[in-house]
């Protein structure tokens, strides 16, 4: 079998070339990084718990006509995927305050908000993925405005489906992030849902009693990740034995 050729590699996933033009294989690790990846360490089968995960998102979001890079899962660990250019921003739709709002604003985490706050990032691990106001995303080019507008418009509607889709099975959605990109189709360019939405990417509460079902457990030392994470899959009827990720990766 030929060495596939690798495009990118970040934290959580490495990108390949795909079989086709325009397309790449999304690999998914167990690495589980936090805080700029200043803390580190590979969970056993995460990478196969998100993609799973993912993908089921993912298609959730196609069928309500969300447009998104994923194609289709090609294995336990590997997604096809439309190869987008990205753009440079972390899009944050906050609806309790948790993590950096919470330290920011002094706002007790847990609290709910007043209404969902979409927030921006400017992706640069160097700087530590600083916090940006749409002003800033223009004046650097970053995005056009359309294209923010295109954002701001999906994310909250992301949000509405989520915290229904999350809320029938017991979980509150606390806040996600979000990706997007640019899809080149001949001379039309859309703006489309990149990346991955998983327990990595997203705060998840049991609404029985606030026990993280998310990252959080990792950056706080609290345990028990992939067993939160298979939790998380077993609810959204992706894995009737919570465990089967494990054994399958």
């Amino acid at each position: 079998m030929s060495r596939r050729k690798k495009i990118y590699e970040g934290k959580a996933k490495i990108l390949y070339e795909g079989p086709e033009p325009g397309t790449l294989i999304q690999y998914f690790k167990d690495d589980a990084t936090a805080f700029n990846a200043q803390k580190h360490a590979i969970i056993e089968g995460k990478g196969v718990l998100n993609n799973r995960i993912s993908e089921f998102i993912m298609t959730q979001l196609n069928a309500i006509g969300v447009p998104t890079h994923f194609i289709r899962r090609l294995n336990m660990r590997e997604q096809l995927i439309r190869e987008v250019e990205i753009i440079p921003l972390e899009v944050v739709v906050r609806n309790v305050a948790a993590g950096s709002i919470s330290k920011r604003l002094g706002i007790p985490e847990g609290e709910i908000l007043p209404r969902s706050i979409v927030e921006f990032y400017y992706k640069n691990d160097a700087l530590g993925d600083p916090i940006v106001a749409e002003e800033h995303i223009t004046a650097f080019n970053w995005a056009a405005t359309q294209e923010l507008d295109d954002i701001m418009a999906l994310a909250l509607r992301i949000n509405d489906y989520l915290t229904g889709m999350f809320a029938a099975v017991g979980i509150r959605l606390i806040d996600f992030k979000l990706e997007f990109g640019r899809l080149f189709e001949g001379e039309l360019v859309r703006t489309v849902l990149a990346d991955e939405i998983s327990p990595d990417s997203c705060r998840l509460w049991d609404a029985r009693d606030n026990n993280k079902l998310d990252k959080d457990r990792f950056r706080q030392d609290l345990g028990g990740l992939s067993e939160a994470y298979a939790e998380v899959a077993k609810r959204l009827g992706i894995f009737k034995d919570p465990n089967i990720a494990l054994v399958e990766s």
